[in-house]
């Protein structure tokens, strides 16, 4: 891997914030047409250039209109918390048992870490070259022909907001699941719950929970890196701190060769190796939204470096603390049948409360959650990112509110609200049918990974056609190999996601997910058919080089911005 900083690749040098090199003032050397060119920038009410992340900014079309308050350590902190293992893992540890026994979830989550590697490297390549708060959308307009933009940019940039947002309507609504499994336990009495939560009251907490996450993701971004700071170490310190305690806690612990040789048919499907597929589930749930850092891009410094080592090095940290509590919560299923009819409905809930009690539990599965609310917090913010770029460039009705951001704190609030009224309607789905709301949980994975790929293959099936200069960050002659692996596993994963977990298949147990993704392809084609094909042209950007003269405008740029 190499990462790089020489001036073909927009004099990006890593520096520490505040460090970005001046705007070279104009000599005497500068001909007029360079003067008029600053002119007419001026008239443009472009912002000063500050420093090499904006000047790359300016390069690809935008005018800077967010702070930069994010630094090396916040971004790393953003990255890992928006896949916040200690939340997702014990959120999602019940679907690989039940399908196929310990050694699948165990073994299941040790590929798809590596498999994620790949897809993130992937990932971290491209937006390196163009780090916008549109992450992998923006990226479609410099490796598609410019007469395929709108389409192309039109379908992966849906698939990337909607799948955000399923993703962060269904960590409010496991978070929801979670409180109220708390609640559970502790009116636990005599082999019975005196308290069962009703589908109307884990929805309307979970809405709520929506808006506390919308007030946080509202702050001015100087605020947000504060608090972002402190999200991976308490992350990462607590989940060894609760594996520590569990594995000293539970008094009658599994064996080793149960844990990593123990696989079973849950799914009904005759096949243990079918059941081992579907026991993917939790890993590409949890580690997903790889663009989740790019999208708070344009608030980084040193975006073009810090973007895409911070992606690749959260996968790394979360996929060594999900195994290790993967294995962990393997070790401590003392009674498998007990723990997986537990009333809470969270096996992992219930292995707390058997190792610390009420009061032990209690509060392990309070920093579970509180993991799960940075989780949520942080997914909100990119969905938030996202949604603001893409009505940028007028993807949605009232796209000009959308877009506004707030002269107070400097972000853009309304995106925001946007998000948490959107997840909130999701989320009321879950009222009247619980299959539904599942099945549009369950194509949060496939379709932020899908939305990567498509940009993945538009790259390598448009580079003899489209000139793609690589940012800092490039994966070299190993880009090929890695991109080839990550689009053939996102293929066949997507497949094995959508289908029906348990045989024989019924109405109730049916996976609707490939119905959800049917209807958003529809609905998506339908639209663009309809109308926006006439009205949207991709990623709205101001051609640098069109605002200058003709009189050889790359050396009045090179010249006059120190840019080469």
């Amino acid at each position: 891997m190499d990462i790089s900083s020489d001036s073909k690749k927009g004099s990006i040098s890593g520096k520490q914030p505040g460090e970005g090199r001046p705007i070279q003032p104009v000599t005497s050397s500068c001909s007029k047409a360079a003067e008029a060119a600053q002119e007419q920038q001026r008239s443009r009410n472009m912002a000063t250039i500050a420093d090499d992340d904006d000047r790359l900014l300016v390069r690809i079309g935008y005018t800077p209109v967010l702070q930069r308050h994010f630094s090396r350590w916040s971004t790393v902190s953003y990255a890992i918390s928006i896949l916040g293992v200690l939340g997702s893992v014990p959120a999602t540890f019940g679907s690989p048992m039940s399908s196929g026994g310990p050694a699948t979830a165990v073994w299941a989550w040790f590929i798809g870490s590596i498999m994620a590697y790949c897809i993130a490297s992937s990932v971290a390549e491209l937006v390196s070259a163009y780090p916008t708060a549109g992450g992998m959308y923006y990226v479609t307009k410099h490796v598609v022909p410019k007469d395929h933009v709108a389409p192309w940019a039109w379908i992966i940039g849906w698939c990337n907001f909607l799948g955000q947002a399923a993703g962060v309507a269904s960590l409010a609504y496991t978070i929801s699941q979670m409180i109220l499994a708390t609640a559970v336990i502790h009116t636990f009495d005599k082999g019975e719950a005196a308290f069962t939560p009703t589908a109307l009251q884990t929805v309307l907490l979970a809405i709520f929970v929506l808006c506390l996450f919308g007030t946080v993701c509202s702050f001015p971004t100087v605020w947000l890196h504060e608090i972002i700071l402190w999200f991976a170490p308490i992350n990462i310190i607590a989940s060894i701190c609760i594996c520590i305690a569990l594995l000293i806690l539970t008094p009658e612990k599994q064996s080793a060769k149960w844990v990593f040789t123990e696989f079973m048919d849950g799914s009904g499907w005759g096949s243990k190796g079918f059941s081992f597929l579907l026991g993917f589930l939790s890993v590409a749930w949890t580690m997903t939204d790889y663009d989740g850092t790019t999208h708070m891009s344009e608030e980084t410094h040193d975006a073009a470096i810090r973007g895409p080592v911070a992606i690749r090095a959260a996968i790394l940290v979360s996929g060594v603390v999900g195994w290790m509590l993967t294995v962990t919560f393997c070790f401590c299923m003392s009674d498998y049948d007990a723990i997986m009819a537990s009333p809470t409905g969270l096996p992992v809930a219930q292995i707390f409360f058997n190792a610390g009690g009420r009061t032990g539990g209690t509060v392990m599965w309070f920093f579970v959650i509180l993991v799960q609310c940075f989780t949520a917090c942080a997914a909100m913010l990119a969905n938030a990112r996202m949604a603001w770029a893409f009505s940028r460039d007028a993807a949605f009705p009232f796209s000009d509110f959308w877009s506004k951001v707030n002269p107070i704190t400097h972000t853009p609030v309304n995106a925001v609200w946007l998000v948490v009224a959107f997840c909130s309607c999701l989320d009321l789905i879950g009222i009247g049918s619980t299959l539904t709301i599942v099945a549009i949980f369950n194509i949060t994975a496939p379709a932020l990974d899908i939305s990567y790929i498509a940009v993945i293959i538009a790259h390598r099936w448009y580079e003899g056609r489209v000139q793609f200069y690589p940012g800092p960050f490039t994966m070299g002659r190993w880009s090929k190999p890695v991109n080839a692996i990550a689009v053939t596993w996102v293929i066949f994963i997507s497949v094995v996601l959508f289908f029906p977990t348990v045989k024989p298949v019924t109405a109730t147990n049916m996976n609707y997910a490939i119905c959800v993704a049917a209807f958003i392809g529809l609905f998506s084609m339908g639209w663009w058919y309809a109308g926006a094909r006439k009205t949207y042209t991709g990623p709205r950007t101001t051609d640098t080089i069109d605002m200058l003269p003709p009189e050889d405008p790359e050396a009045i740029l090179s010249d006059c911005y120190d840019i080469p």
